[in-house]
């Protein structure tokens, strides 16, 4: 077969049918961006990182547990092959062929019909970039680019340069991935190490050089505890071989996501660390669903509280019969699961059974849902509609100050 330049498309893959075979960290990385298209994605593997798995339990593409076989390809438009597996990714490519469908291949971009460019996306405007073959190339120019639509005068390079590692405890934002700040964007085109939680928007990632080392947190084993040493440990010896690694976040690193106790591992073994806050989705999911958490003659403050543990637990650190007798704004995270216990103990202390209540699902992202309720029908209203975590609860009256008290359309 004769050689030539590639000729670039941008495929509308809205509603059609792509196979994504393998579940580690290269669909991670890709996966994303084909739900962003609306693409009707199969993923073909006998197992799953946590990333991929909160997809499929959120019903955002359909897994088939086991090995590739070609009618995995019927009805197909695009295949993606993340193995690294040699015998099976030719195995796709064949089927592939036979059928007519390009394909792209992680493992050997010269046995691939199709590559994946380097990508950059502000607002409207997506940027592909091919570098003939050449990765580092592609990113090269894609950074830069990406610097221009931002208006930004430096160009952010990747790599140490032979300077000594260090790390960056970075917030990723809510779940929009334009939320990020512009610091600590730039820290993340410069990474080469990421070690990441499973709440970071998707997106991001697809975004990484493909040189990046990509971590998956929320697949360490062991129990939180454990699992945390771990992170911590990992942070260190990267950092102590050289790299530049970023740690991160969803939201800010130091809302309820232990940046703190990374940030002492880290000063332990002598590693700098830069911390760059996030937008924390205490604040900005309210405020994207219409719901501002102080208001002029409303709410003159507003509590931040985690509702990981039950009000009864001897292991909380929540005062809650205090929180009831507060007038202000109440922020539960992490609480969906313990809702019901939550309002109750908040009632029996005197906060009226009447007060407005809301709850806002997957806050920021394309996939967001609100429910609006009252302190003492809230948990039933949740179990009812079906809301499940990540979930921001907001008690006050600040729920209704920018509707009138009118329910959702």
């Amino acid at each position: 077969m004769t050689t030539g330049s590639p000729y670039p498309l941008g495929l509308r893959l809205a509603g059609r049918r792509v196979v994504v075979v393998g579940g580690g960290a290269v669909a991670t990385r890709r996966v994303p961006a084909l739900l962003d298209a609306g693409a009707d994605v199969l993923l073909v593997a006998p197992e799953l990182t946590p990333a991929l798995r909160a997809h499929v339990d959120a019903g955002r593409l359909h897994w088939e547990p086991r090995r590739f076989v070609p009618a995995d390809l019927d009805g197909a438009w695009l295949v993606q092959v993340a193995v690294d597996d040699p015998v099976a990714a030719a195995a796709v490519s064949a089927a592939a062929a036979e059928r007519r469908i390009f394909c792209v291949r992680a493992d050997d971009r010269t046995a691939a019909t199709a590559w994946t460019p380097a990508v950059t996306r502000h607002g409207p405007v997506t940027v592909a970039v091919l570098g003939g073959g050449d990765p580092r190339r592609a990113m090269t120019v894609r950074d830069a680019v990406r610097d221009l639509l931002s208006v930004r005068p430096d160009l952010a390079g990747g790599g140490t340069g032979g300077a000594p590692g260090r790390v960056a405890l970075v917030g990723a934002g809510p779940g929009d991935p334009e939320l990020i700040t512009l610091k600590g964007w730039r820290l993340l085109t410069e990474a080469e190490v990421v070690v990441a939680d499973r709440l970071v928007p998707g997106l991001l990632l697809d975004e990484l050089r493909q040189d990046v080392e990509l971590v998956d947190a929320s697949k360490i084993p062991y129990g939180p505890s454990r699992a945390q040493e771990e992170i911590n440990r990992i942070l260190v010896d990267r950092a102590r071989a050289g790299k530049v690694v970023v740690r991160l976040k969803g939201g800010d690193p130091y809302v309820f996501g232990r940046g703190g106790e990374e940030l002492l591992a880290c000063a332990e073994a002598g590693v700098p660390v830069t911390v760059v806050p996030g937008v924390t989705s205490a604040v900005a999911v309210p405020a994207v669903a219409g719901v501002p958490v102080t208001h002029r003659a409303v709410a003159h403050e507003f509590t931040v509280v985690s509702g990981h543990v039950a009000p009864d637990s001897p292991t909380s650190l929540v005062r809650w019969e205090a929180l009831a007798g507060l007038r202000g704004t109440l922020v539960i995270l992490m609480g969906l699961k313990n809702l019901a216990a939550i309002s109750g103990t908040l009632i029996a202390h005197g906060r009226p059974a009447q007060t407005p209540a809301a709850v806002i699902q997957e806050g920021t992202t394309s996939a967001q849902r609100m429910l609006r309720s009252t302190l003492g029908a809230v948990a039933a209203d949740v179990t009812a509609a079906g809301l499940r975590p990540p979930a921001v609860v907001v008690v006050g009256d600040v729920v209704d100050a920018l509707t009138g008290g009118q329910p959702d359309t």
